[in-house]
């Protein structure tokens, strides 16, 4: 059973002062239609006023057997039967019947379109459209969206789409155009409801629910239900009077009945349901034609059953309806929102329950609904659902805000944001009570009920009514009397009180609850109340919106309240509701502070949750000494060992540091020590300027230690993430006493993921900020990538390392300006721990000897941007554009472009270059780079070069002619005599080439 509360979601109620008793009722737009019994009228009264006064009344041109209204182009549409046969008829403009005037236009669809029914002024009339059909409506119904209208015959669908045009600027006509026939094999719909392209369809006990949708030409299949004409369905069977019907045993007795069993298929699994269709376009749109396609999306049939109340007999579908859910930040419908629409619900019920299903991206079963009694009709709506019975109208939660706010927003369900689940169990909120109740509709705020009770046997139904309800649900009203005795029927329009009023009832209700599982019941369906006044306000409630989202956070801290109380499995809950609240950190603190000391016991799960959270994730205000001391206290109390984290938050910076020791003291007296407690109490002691017991805490460990005690904690070092990171005064001291730690710890933080890479960036800058190197890039921070390095292994980071070594190593000794500031290590040591710094080539150690001509400082930036030329991982084309401001006139600068050179493969350029800047150098460089596939240069470049600048020189160039001997040595043993010949100057001197000749041809004899 559902439990019930007793709240009054209904504020007041009027009696349509109709004068005939009404067969049928209807209302849309504001008001409400009254056909009468005789069902050859119609009557239209307003219900935004009081006493719901009559708009106007015309007559119909048959009697009418069902009626509808479509808010879209404010038309009513019939079913109508008059000489034993049905029409379907469309009044359009009806409200021009209320000056009174007679003139009525009646004409047939399409007759607008074509151009022939207004030649003349303009006609402030009427308009009565008759709609022909193949074959006679059952059902009908139109598109709150569009307007287009449905409807159902035994064997098809009808579509008709909605066309407007507007004459003058006070006179619209409307037309219709059918444009789609869906054609049903084995099905006969009782009801049908259209929504957005969804179509759900209804038999007594089968429910399916499919939509129309646009198709890519090229992904139609055989099973797309692709558009066929008429004579092609009539060959393939389609347009027989077949009926699906399930196989019988063979010797099944005349006095049984074989019913189906219970089915459900969502989605993909609906297509197995056995229904066939197919599409016909009938519409003038030729484009639209070959793109439209059928998807099915939920199937649902029962078995008929016994229940208290109902025979099998009377097990019987009703009340199917398709519900849009749109958010309120979507101003009308735009196109988008017509073809896609926010959330769809499916709702439908049997006598006994109702179901409800979410249709858009998942189907699946939301809301299961147990009446109390047999029920006659229900209405969804946004808010409620509403039912009757025979004696009561019922008002019951629902879940659709539930499921928009998760399709609206990504974050609930996350510890930003949270939302009571739709899964949570509906509850009642109100039973009232009627006497013969027999139809219902709504409209906005409205409901409108019709009565119609025997009058000689009143006192009877009186009393069956009130056994039939639960005793919890005694408290609710009197049923109404009829307004005259003379009649046993009623029509009554009933106001629904506004959404705050309700939930100011409900937080009230709740305090009977307080702290319990109702109460957090009750204040979750009061969430999801707000929630669907937010989402899709109504136009009275626009104006309260600033007062809805006050009552929202209200709400959202009643919540955050009982989470943060209870030892609830889902505790966790109190951090997104208080979140969502508004409050600062400061006036959660003491909400419950004040609720431990008034009943005392200990701090609840949620709340610690919620206090961890808020410190941990940074995103609080700093808080005051006091508060900060009664958070000390707390964590003291509740969970101890979180204390050297939560003394290390920034927002804990104004909290006692001769108090927070105290704790931290007392802590480590209980026998649970650490290195992250004692870098505490050393940070703490730096507070207390008390650098002896900073340096005694400091001491207690290794270094190394130290960097797991800052990888537990690294608040220690950093406050702040993103661009607010901030140094601590413990990091600023270690600067200046311990750098080395510093530069360890944060790698260390780092590669343990606890800062990004652009973080340590700004931490460094911050810490260095006022030292000496603060206009270039500081040296600790490229001691920390130089560290980084050699740690990383993520390919990204040591490429994007590389660069900014490269950068500054360039930079540095492009404008040789020193800061006096050593760095943490050496070019060797860089050599001999980081795989990416190589030992520098022979050649490169004489063209920058050790005692360069050079600073120290940047005699070690040279090496290691040689070091990092020399070495196998960095790629010189990433830094080429850095070294246009490097110069090559000396020999720093033309070892790094010769050193680039050659690892671009330009081993012929930098050969020249060498010859021309420091010969001395050439023969190491050919001895280390010329080998393989390079080996040729040695007789194609190197010695035609040598030879050439030899003898401008007249040979007098020692080192030159030192060079061609050596590469003579080496040319003679790579070739054959006859090669070597060939390469031999003309007007070379014999005997100095007599030698390598001789030497060559042995070496030729041996082989």
């Amino acid at each position: 059973m559902v439990q019930v509360y007793n709240c009054h979601p209904f504020a007041s109620q009027h009696i349509v002062p109709a004068e005939q008793e009404p067969g049928l009722v209807c209302c849309g737009g504001g008001a409400l239609f009254v056909v009468s019994a005789g069902g050859c009228k119609i009557e239209a009264y307003q219900m935004q006023e009081d006493q719901c006064p009559l708009i106007c009344r015309f007559s119909t041109m048959g009697t009418v057997h069902n009626i509808l209204h479509s808010k879209v182009g404010d038309y009513l549409v019939t079913i109508e039967e008059k000489n034993n046969a049905t029409y379907l008829r469309a009044y359009t403009n009806w409200r021009y019947q209320a000056a009174e005037k007679t003139r009525v236009g009646v004409r047939l669809l399409g007759h607008f379109l074509r151009g022939s029914s207004f030649r003349g002024a303009p006609k402030e009339q009427m308009e009565i459209i008759e709609i022909p059909l193949f074959e006679p409506p059952l059902c009908m119904a139109c598109c709150p969206l569009t307007g287009d209208l449905l409807v159902g015959c035994a064997k098809s669908l009808v579509v008709f789409s909605l066309k407007r045009q507007a004459l003058t600027e006070q006179l619209a006509m409307l037309d219709f155009e059918r444009v789609l026939i869906l054609h049903l094999r084995g099905w006969s719909p009782s009801k049908v409801a259209f929504c957005a392209g969804y179509i759900a369809m209804q038999t007594e006990l089968e429910v399916l629910v499919v939509k129309l949708q646009q198709l890519e030409k090229t992904c139609a299949t055989p099973d797309s239900n692709p558009l066929l004409p008429v004579d092609i369905m009539a060959a393939a069977g389609l347009a027989e009077d077949d009926v699906k019907k399930e196989p019988l045993t063979p010797h099944e007795p005349d006095d049984f009945f074989v019913f189906p069993k219970h089915l459900e298929l969502l989605g993909e699994n609906a297509r197995d349901c056995g229904v066939l269709m197919s599409l016909e376009w009938t519409g003038m749109e030729t484009e639209a034609r070959n793109k439209m396609g059928i998807t099915y999306v939920l199937y649902r049939r029962f078995a008929p059953d016994f229940f208290q109340g109902c025979s099998v007999e009377d097990t019987c579908l009703h009340s199917l309806q398709l519900q849009l859910m749109n958010t309120g930040n979507r101003e009308g419908f735009s196109d988008v929102s017509v073809s896609e629409p926010f959330c769809m619900f499916c709702f439908f019920s049997l006598p006994n329950a109702g179901y409800m299903y979410s249709l858009k991206n998942t189907v699946e079963l939301i809301s299961t609904y147990q009446y109390p009694e047999k029920s006659h009709q229900a209405v969804l709506c946004d808010r409620f659902l509403y039912v009757i019975t025979r004696n009561a109208l019922q008002c019951f939660s629902v879940r659709c805000s539930a499921v928009a706010a998760r399709a609206e927003d990504p974050y609930i369900d996350t510890t930003m944001k949270a939302c009571p689940p739709f899964t949570m169990e509906v509850c009642g909120l109100r039973i009232q009570l009627f006497i013969g109740l027999k139809s219902l509709c709504h409209d906005g705020n409205h409901i409108v009920l019709l009565t119609a009770a025997d009058v000689e046997s009143k006192e009877e139904t009186e009393r069956t009514a009130r056994k039939s309800v639960p005793r919890k649900t005694s408290i609710t009203s009197k049923p109404k009397e009829p307004n005259d005795s003379g009649h046993g029927w009623n029509l009554y329009v009933i106001n629904t009180v506004s959404t705050l009023q309700l939930y100011r009832e409900m937080v009230e209700y709740s305090k009977r609850y307080e702290l319990s599982q109702s109460c957090v019941h009750l204040l979750s369906e009061a969430h999801l109340l707000l929630r669907a006044a937010l989402l899709s306000p109504s136009r009275s409630e626009a104006a309260d919106r600033v007062q809805l989202q006050e009552a929202f956070q209200e709400n959202c801290a009643q919540l955050g309240d009982c989470f943060s109380r209870l030892d609830k499995r889902d505790f966790h809950l109190a951090l997104p509701y208080y979140k969502m609240s508004g409050l600062t950190v400061t006036e959660v603190i003491h909400r419950n502070v004040a609720m431990f000391n008034s009943a005392g016991g200990e701090y609840r799960k949620g709340f610690l949750f919620f206090l961890k959270h808020s410190l941990y994730e940074e995103t609080m205000e700093e808080l005051n000494e006091e508060t900060a001391n009664t958070v000390l206290d707390i964590f003291t109390r509740a969970e101890p060992g979180q204390l050297p984290h939560v003394v290390s938050s920034s927002f804990m910076m104004k909290a006692s540091p001769a108090g927070v020791l105290a704790h931290l003291e007392q802590l480590e007296a209980c026998g649970a020590p650490s290195v992250t407690l004692t870098l505490c109490k050393a940070a703490q002691a730096l507070r207390l300027e008390d650098l002896q017991l900073y340096e005694q805490q400091m001491d207690r460990h290794a270094e190394m230690l130290q960097v797991y005690g800052f990888i537990e904690e690294p608040k220690l070092l950093v406050h702040g993430r993103g661009k607010a990171v901030v140094p601590t005064q413990l990091a600023q001291h270690l600067h200046d006493t311990q750098d080395g730690l510093l530069v360890a710890a944060v790698v260390a933080l780092h590669e343990n993921s606890k800062v990004k890479l652009e973080e340590a960036d700004l931490f460094f800058q911050g810490l260095c900020k006022d030292s000496v190197d603060s206009q270039s890039t500081p040296q600790l921070l490229v001691d920390f990538w130089e560290a980084l390095l050699v740690a990383s292994s993520q390919e990204a980071i040591i490429h994007e390392l590389l660069f900014r070594l490269t950068s500054v190593y360039i930079d540095r000794i492009t404008r040789r300006d020193s800061s006096g500031i050593r760095a943490l290590k050496t070019a060797d040591d860089l050599i001999n721990s980081c795989s990416h710094y190589g030992p520098l080539f022979p050649w490169v150690s004489i063209l920058t000897p050790t005692h360069f001509n050079i600073t120290h400082d940047h005699q070690e930036d040279l090496q290691k941007l040689q070091s990092l030329l020399c070495g196998p991982t960095l790629d010189v084309s990433s830094i080429l554009p850095l070294l246009e401001q490097l110069p090559d006139t000396d020999n720093a600068g033309l070892s790094v472009h010769v050193l680039c050179a050659t690892k671009l493969g330009k081993h012929e350029s930098s050969i020249e270059r060498l010859l021309d800047c420091c010969p001395q150098a050439i023969i190491p460089y050919a001895n280390h780079e010329l080998q393989n596939d390079k080996l040729v240069l040695w007789w194609q470049k190197l010695f035609p070069e040598l030879c050439e600048r030899t003898r401008v020189s007249s040979g007098e160039n020692m080192i030159l002619l030192a060079a061609l001997k050596e590469t003579l040595v080496v040319v003679a043993m790579e070739l054959n005599p006859l090669e070597f010949l060939d390469l031999l100057p003309d007007d070379g001197t014999a005997h100095f080439f007599l030698p390598h000749l001789l030497e060559c041809s042995h070496k030729n004899l041996r082989t």
